[in-house]
């Protein structure tokens, strides 16, 4: 029973040693790298000029200036 208890206890020990290594790599791989960096920069940077584009267009352009006139004149 001893040695039997024993050998349980050192598979055991075995496993939570691999457990151990592989949340290990897992934590060394959770981050991105560079290249992803660089891709999220360029979806980010190429959004705002869309963005930028839409707002800056004459049709919404002139909407956000009667939205600024009416909140500016309105009454409390």
């Amino acid at each position: 029973m001893r040695t039997r208890l024993h050998g349980l206890k050192g598979r055991l020990h075995g496993l939570t040693g691999r457990v151990h290594h592989l949340t290990g790599r897992l934590r060394r791989d959770a981050g991105m790298v560079t290249s992803e960096y660089a891709m999220g920069i360029i979806a980010a940077v190429a959004f705002a000029v869309l963005l930028y584009e839409v707002v800056t267009s004459g049709q919404v352009k002139t909407e956000l200036q009667n939205i600024v006139k009416r909140a500016l004149s309105a009454r409390t």
